[in-house]
């Protein structure tokens, strides 16, 4: 697989659309900091890490809001073929700031509005609303 992330990010938006309580994707470290910003912004209710042999799990329980999902959609911005940097002051909004945008910095996976806060820039990851 050449994308872990936009793998784990159509997995969430799947299970979604056909209304699953959860979502189990193969566990690395960055695939649990994503996971965790997500928690942090109320779009999952829990996040779990399985350690089962070969591979550990990550176990996502996701969010709905009534009957509707917490998350719309999701769009992967930096692509393994093309990737997408900016500094501090130009990292995208997702949605005019109704949604979340994913950086990773040299402070750790934050969202655009902590990076802002932060003054740090990286690469956009996705966006989520």
């Amino acid at each position: 697989m050449t994308d872990p992330i936009a793998d784990m990010m159509i997995r969430i938006k799947n299970a979604l659309l056909v209304r699953h309580s959860q979502v189990i994707v193969p566990h690395s470290k960055l695939k649990e900091a994503v996971a965790k910003v997500l928690l942090e912004n109320n779009y999952l209710e829990a996040v779990e890490v399985n350690p089962v042999k070969p591979q550990a799990e990550l176990v996502l329980k996701l969010k709905y809001v009534g009957k509707l999902p917490a998350i719309t959609d999701v769009k992967r911005v930096s692509k393994p073929g093309r990737r997408l940097y900016a500094p501090a002051d130009k990292v995208p909004q997702a949605l005019g700031g109704y949604g979340i945008t994913i950086v990773s910095t040299s402070k750790g996976i934050v969202t655009d509005a902590e990076a802002r806060k932060l003054n740090v820039g990286g690469e956009i990851m996705c966006q989520v609303w």
